[in-house]
C-alpha cells in the first residue's frame, strides 16, 4: 500500500479559479491504492487465450469521402489499412453523429477523430472544434498529429494548457482557430478571462475520460458541458467507462453509436514477464544488466514517485547509460525536449512517473519496463501500451 499524492497542476492546471465552490470540487482527493499484483502475468491471466481472428477493415482510406488532399497526407504519414476504430468511427463523425469510443491509447483513436474533423472543418470555415485531454503531454501530442494530417489545408489548431504563456494562447485563441487543443485547468483560466466561449464550438471531443475523472477533473468537465452549445456534436473516447463516467456520458452525448476496441487488441504483439529481484539493493544491478544488452535498443522505464524516478535516472546517468525524465517537477518546456530527444532515438532511455503513460504515441520502444509495479490493472496496460505498437513486436517487463 502506498498513498498517492497527485496534484492537478502536473497535468495540465493552472491552479487559479477563483473563490468559488468549483475550486473545492476541483482538488482531487488524496487515495490510498492497492498495487496491482504483476504475478498475475505468469498465469497469463493478461495475455489473452486464444488468438482472435484478424481485424478485416471495411473501409479503406481512399474510399473515406475525405478531400485528396487529406488522403495524400494519411498516406505520407504512413497509414495504409484503417485500424478497427478508426475504420468504425471515421465514417459516423463524417455524417455528424455522436460517438462513444472505448478504446485504449495504441488503437488509432486519436486519427480516428482528427481525419474527419479536419475534412470537416476544411468544408466548413466557421465550425469550431474543442478537443479535452488529462494532461499537456497528449494535448501537445494531438496537435503534432493535427500538424501531419491538416499539411496544407487551410485548417488551424491553438493548444490551451499549462506550463506556459497565457498571453501568448490568448493572442491565439483571437485569431479565431478552427481547432482548440487543451487541457481542463487551463481551459478554465481562459473560460474566466472571457478568452474562451464554449457555446462557440460546434464539435467537441473529451478524449481519455476515464484518466481525466481519476485525476480529478470530474468536477470542471461536468462544468464545462453545462456551457456547451446543444447545437453540437459530441465525441468521447475513455479507456473503460465506470460509474462517474457514466454520470458525464449521460450529460454529454445524444443518440450516440458506441464503438468498442478490446484491451486484448493492443496486447497481441507484446510479450509480458516478470523480473523477480529477491534483494532490493541487486534491483538497479538487475536493471542495469538487462539494459546493456543490444536489444534493450530504445526502453521506457515507469516508476511510481517524481522523486524515485529522477534517483534512478541519475544512477543510470552515472553508470553511463543516455537516458533523461519527464515528471511533474519539470517544466513543461523542458519535458517536451526530452520527450522530443526519445523520439528522434538521441535517448537510449526515457524514465517517467505514470504522466507519461497516456497517449504518447512513440515509434519503435522495444521495452516497456515496469521498475514499480503498477498500481491497477488499467495503469499496466496504459503503461505497456507504449511498446508493440503499429503491428511491431514490443516487450514488458515487470519487476518484483
Amino acid at each position: 500500500m502506498y498513498q498517492s499524492n497527485r496534484n492537478h497542476n502536473h497535468f495540465g492546471g493552472h491552479g487559479r479559479f477563483g473563490n468559488n465552490r468549483f475550486r473545492k470540487n476541483f482538488r482531487p482527493r488524496n487515495r490510498v491504492i492497492k498495487t496491482f499484483d504483476p504475478s498475475n502475468l505468469i498465469k497469463n491471466e493478461i495475455v489473452p487465450q486464444t488468438e482472435d481472428k484478424p481485424y478485416v477493415a471495411i473501409n479503406s482510406f481512399g474510399s473515406l469521402a475525405i478531400s485528396d488532399i487529406l488522403k495524400r497526407n494519411i498516406r505520407q504519414r504512413g497509414y495504409t489499412i484503417p485500424t478497427p476504430i478508426q475504420d468504425q468511427v471515421i465514417p459516423l463523425i463524417l455524417q455528424g453523429r455522436d460517438v462513444i469510443g472505448i478504446a485504449n491509447t495504441g488503437t488509432g483513436k486519436t486519427a480516428a477523430f482528427l481525419i474527419p474533423l479536419i475534412n470537416d472543418a476544411a468544408l466548413h470555415g466557421n465550425k469550431k472544434v474543442l478537443i479535452i485531454t488529462p494532461t499537456r503531454e497528449l494535448a501537445v501530442q494531438i496537435k503534432s498529429e493535427f500538424g501531419v494530417f491538416a499539411r496544407g489545408i487551410n485548417v488551424f489548431c491553438s493548444l490551451a494548457i499549462g506550463g506556459v504563456s497565457i498571453r501568448q494562447q490568448k493572442y491565439e485563441l483571437g485569431r479565431r482557430p478552427h481547432f482548440v487543443i487543451g487541457t481542463p485547468g487551463r481551459i478554465r483560466d481562459l473560460i474566466n478571462q472571457r478568452a474562451l466561449n464554449m457555446a462557440s464550438f460546434r464539435t467537441i471531443v473529451l478524449d481519455e475520460v476515464d484518466q481525466m475523472v481519476d485525476i480529478g477533473f470530474l468536477a470542471p468537465i461536468r462544468y464545462f458541458i453545462s456551457l456547451l452549445s446543444e447545437d453540437r456534436q459530441s465525441l468521447f473516447f475513455s479507456a473503460t467507462v465506470d460509474s462517474k463516467v457514466k454520470d458525464i456520458l449521460h450529460n454529454f452525448v445524444r443518440n450516440a453509436v458506441t464503438v468498442s476496441v478490446k484491451k486484448q487488441d493492443m496486447l497481441r504483439n507484446i510479450k509480458h514477464e516478470v523480473i523477480r529481484v529477491g534483494d532490493k539493493e541487486k534491483k538497479i544491478e538487475k536493471l542495469h544488466d538487462l539494459l546493456i544488452k543490444k536489444e534493450f535498443a530504445k526502453v521506457l522505464i515507469f516508476g511510481r514517485t517524481k522523486w524515485g524516478i529522477q534517483k534512478l535516472t541519475e544512477e543510470l546517468v552515472e553508470r553511463g547509460f543516455s537516458a533523461d525524465a519527464i515528471h511533474g517537477n519539470k517544466k513543461q518546456s523542458r519535458r517536451l525536449r526530452i520527450l522530443d530527444k526519445f523520439k528522434q532515438n538521441q535517448l537510449q532511455i526515457l524514465l517517467a512517473t505514470d504522466v507519461a503513460s497516456r497517449g504518447l504515441d512513440i515509434d519503435d520502444v522495444t521495452h516497456v519496463i515496469n521498475y514499480d509495479p503498477p498500481e491497477s490493472y488499467e495503469v499496466y496496460i496504459h503503461r505497456v501500451g507504449r511498446t508493440g505498437r503499429a503491428d511491431k513486436e514490443g516487450i514488458a517487463l515487470t519487476f518484483i
